[in-house]
C-alpha cells in the first residue's frame, strides 16, 4: 500500500482499538489502562506497515524490531508499576471534576486524544516501511539505529534505577539523585525522545523528511505537557527538590553543578 493509504488505515485501526479500550475502562472504572496501551498501539501500527508497506524488507524488519522493543518494554514497565494500584492521580482528578460526564469526557479527553497523538507520531514508522528506495540500508539507517539504541538503553536504565530505588522502603520520601538521575532530572524522558529521533532517521533515509513533525511533537509533549512540566509542578514542593533543581539539568544529561 502507498503511505497515505497505510496512514489512513492505521488511523482507523487505532480508533477502533481506542474505542474498545475506552469501553473496557468504563467496566474497570480505571482510565489508567490507556497508558499501558500506548506502547502496544505503536507495535500494532508497525506491523500494519510491515504487512502492507512496499518498503525495503530489511528496513521494515529493523523498524518493527525497534518499535517492538520500545513498546513492549514500556508497556511492561507501566503495567508492573500500576498493577494493583488505584487509578492514576491525573485521571482520578478529572473523574472527580467531571462527575457523571466523565463517561463521555474520558473518551474524548483521554482515549481519542491519545489515539490521535499515537497516529500522528507513528508517521515515520509507516513512511520508512512504505518507500522501497533506496533498496539498501544506508548510513542514515545505521545512525538512526545507533541513536535509537542509545535512547532506548538510557530510558530503560533510568526507569530501572527509579524502580529499584522506590522498591527500597528506606528511600520513602527521598529523591533519587544518583546514577543517570544525577545527570538529568528526567533521564527517562530524554531517552524516549532520543529513541524517537532515531526512528525518524530511518524515515529520513527513504526521503520522508517531512515526518519530522513526529519527533518534534513527542519531544514537545515530553517537555511541555505530560512529562517534564507536569512532574516538575508536582515535585517542586518535595523536600530537597529545589536544591536538586539548582544542581541538575532538567532534561539533557550534564554534569551536576557544584
Amino acid at each position: 500500500m502507498p503511505f497515505i493509504i497505510l496512514f489512513l488505515a492505521s488511523g482507523l485501526v487505532i480508533l477502533c482499538l481506542m474505542t474498545l479500550l475506552w469501553l473496557l475502562s468504563l467496566a474497570l472504572k480505571n482510565a489508567s489502562i490507556v497508558d499501558i496501551f500506548w506502547g502496544i498501539g505503536f507495535i500494532v501500527i508497525a506491523w500494519i506497515g510491515f504487512s502492507y508497506g512496499y518498503g525495503y524488507l530489511p528496513r521494515k524488519e529493523w523498524m518493527c524490531a525497534m518499535v517492538a522493543l520500545w513498546g513492549l518494554r514500556l508497556a511492561l514497565h507501566i503495567g508492573l508499576r500500576n498493577w494493583g494500584k488505584p487509578e492514576d492521580f491525573r485521571y482520578a482528578k478529572w473523574r472527580e471534576e467531571n462527575g457523571a460526564r466523565w463517561r463521555w469526557a474520558s473518551f474524548f479527553k483521554v482515549f481519542l486524544l491519545q489515539g490521535i497523538l499515537m497516529w500522528l507520531i507513528s508517521a515515520p514508522i509507516l513512511a520508512a516501511q512504505s518507500f522501497g528506495f533506496p533498496a539498501i540500508l544506508t548510513p542514515m539507517d545505521l545512525l538512526g539505529a545507533l541513536i535509537w539504541g542509545f535512547g532506548w538503553l538510557f530510558e530503560s536504565m533510568a526507569d530501572l534505577q527509579l524502580t529499584l530505588f522506590k522498591r527500597n522502603a528506606e528511600n520513602k520520601d527521598k529523591l533519587l539523585t544518583t546514577g543517570l538521575w544525577k545527570l538529568s532530572r528526567h533521564p527517562n524522558y530524554f531517552g524516549e525522545a532520543l529513541a524517537w529521533w532515531g526512528i525518524y532517521l530511518a524515515a529520513l533515509a527513504v526521503g520522508a523528511w517531512w515526518t519530522i513533525f513526529s519527533p518534534i511533537l513527542i519531544t514537545w509533549l515530553l517537555l511541555r505537557v505530560s512529562g517534564v512540566a507536569m512532574l516538575e509542578r508536582t515535585m517542586r514542593n518535595k523536600p530537597g527538590y529545589e536544591d536538586y533543581m539548582r544542581k541538575t539539568s532538567v532534561f539533557f544529561p550534564w554534569l551536576p553543578k557544584a
